[in-house]
């Protein structure tokens, strides 16, 4: 009997010796009794490709180690993650895994639509689980409090700030700006270092514009969606919406502090910031790593603070989702999978070690997704193993615990979409009216809220 099943088992015993009488009838809420010899195969994805070898080799060397402590399961792992184009097909055409990646995106949709399996029942045999934050949790759960799947890692915005132009503005390269205010003050001495350098970066392009707006939104307090009642509304149009909006414009056409290319997407930030002319914008942890591989940084020029105002920053994050057509011997096994390995704070020392032996950074200050005795495995892990300068990133840790985290939108990418051309809008129209575009959008929004269920 392996380790993680034994704790269960104990656990399981325990509880049954509260509730003997309740147990021993038998209830809907209960997982069906495991037989401990059943084989099973259980497809997975989320295999990163050959091309990245270092990672497909650890992934499927963690499978080997999986295998040989459980000898009855079997697992068959794929290449891909979510992918809403081809993900309705696989569906329908039973090509689906059992156990597949889900950005955080998708738990709510998937669930309102029965594709997935609930495994509330059998979380009691994996204890691990309990430690997870509820508010990470969350995302995984209906209304009902119902879990059907587990997070693998989550993020949060913050100001990724590059610490030797601040040096060049005069600015303090340990203390970055912890107001919008104080963004366009050090965005504007950043801007007039020479000619192509730009103070703040903004997207609006792909989506990636309105996921920006959501996440300055957030900063002040605000919010994109509420529900009410059960009904889904809009709710940027007002004060809040519109100071994200003209702080953009003012930056962009009265301080001149954000460049004249825009129409920026993704990877143009990141360009930008390799190419060492770009003070400051707003990305999560896992830019910096980028940056360094791909333009030949240095992870001594890159500081991370918190997001500006920090009434709340967007959070995100990835986790597996179970095939709704999954029995109990391939939830069980799924669970053991992602308790092994993904959702394992045991598991973090040792994948800590590798990463520093391969070169990959560790100690980025990357949110957790545990809480209590798994949370305090992760830190000290992270302290031991830690090969990116820890000091340039205090403001942001500092800050963690009391900045609330917030997850996207409701249909995030189709909300976005949509506010995408407010962002590209006060970018490159110096006469663009902030208040008529939010208008204009939060009708568009309301059309796409209104097929939420």
């Amino acid at each position: 009997m392996s380790r993680s099943r034994l704790r269960g088992a104990i656990g399981l015993l325990l509880a049954a010796g509260l509730t003997l009488s309740a147990a021993a009838c038998g209830s809907d809420d209960d997982a069906p009794p495991a037989t401990g010899n059943e084989k099973v195969t259980l497809v997975v994805n989320g295999l990163p490709p050959a091309t990245e070898k270092v990672n497909h080799e650890r992934f499927l060397a963690n499978v080997a180690a999986f295998e040989a402590a459980n000898p009855n399961i079997d697992i068959d792992p794929r290449e891909g993650k979510m992918d809403p184009q081809t993900f309705q097909a696989k569906l329908s055409g039973g090509q689906l895994e059992d156990l597949f990646y889900v950005y955080f995106t998708d738990p709510a949709g998937l669930i309102a639509k029965r594709q997935v399996a609930d495994i509330s029942k059998y979380l009691p045999e994996f204890p691990v689980t309990s430690q997870v934050k509820p508010e990470v949790l969350r995302v995984f759960q209906d209304g009902k409090g119902g879990t059907y799947g587990l997070p693998y890692k989550n993020y949060s915005l913050g100001l990724l700030y590059n610490r030797d132009l601040f040096r060049m503005a005069g600015l303090d390269p340990d203390s970055p700006p912890k107001t919008w205010a104080e963004v366009r003050t050090a965005a504007k001495k950043i801007a007039v270092l020479g000619k192509d350098y730009v103070g703040y970066g903004d997207y609006s392009k792909n989506n990636t514009g309105g996921w920006h707006f959501t996440a300055e939104l957030y900063s002040l307090g605000g919010d994109v969606a509420v529900n009410a009642n059960g009904t889904w509304k809009a709710a940027f149009d007002n004060d809040l919406g519109r100071q994200v909006l003209q702080n953009l414009k003012d930056m962009r056409w009265t301080d001149d502090s954000m460049g004249s290319r825009q129409l920026l997407e993704w990877k143009d930030l990141l360009d930008l910031m390799g190419s060492g002319k770009l003070g400051m914008y707003v990305a999560t942890a896992d830019n910096i790593p980028t940056i360094v591989n791909e333009y030949n940084g240095d992870y001594t020029s890159y500081g991370l603070g918190p997001i500006p105002d920090g009434k709340a920053t967007l959070g995100g994050g990835e986790g597996y989702m179970f095939n709704a057509k999954a029995g109990p011997a391939k939830i069980r096994a799924g669970l053991k999978w992602l308790t092994f390995w993904f959702a394992s704070p045991e598991k973090i020392a040792e994948e800590n070690s590798w990463a520093a032996e391969s070169k990959q950074p560790v100690g980025l200050p990357e949110p957790a997704i545990w809480t209590g005795d798994a949370a305090a495995k992760q830190a000290a892990a992270d302290q031991r193993y830690a090969n990116v300068p820890q000091e340039n990133y205090v403001p942001f840790r500092a800050a963690m615990s009391s900045i609330p985290v917030k997850l996207e939108p409701p249909s995030a990418q189709a909300v976005y979409a949509v506010l995408d051309v407010p962002m590209q809008k006060v970018l490159t129209d110096r006469n663009a009216d902030p208040a008529a575009l939010l208008a204009d959008a939060e009708k568009q929004v309301n059309s796409i809220l209104a097929g939420i269920r």
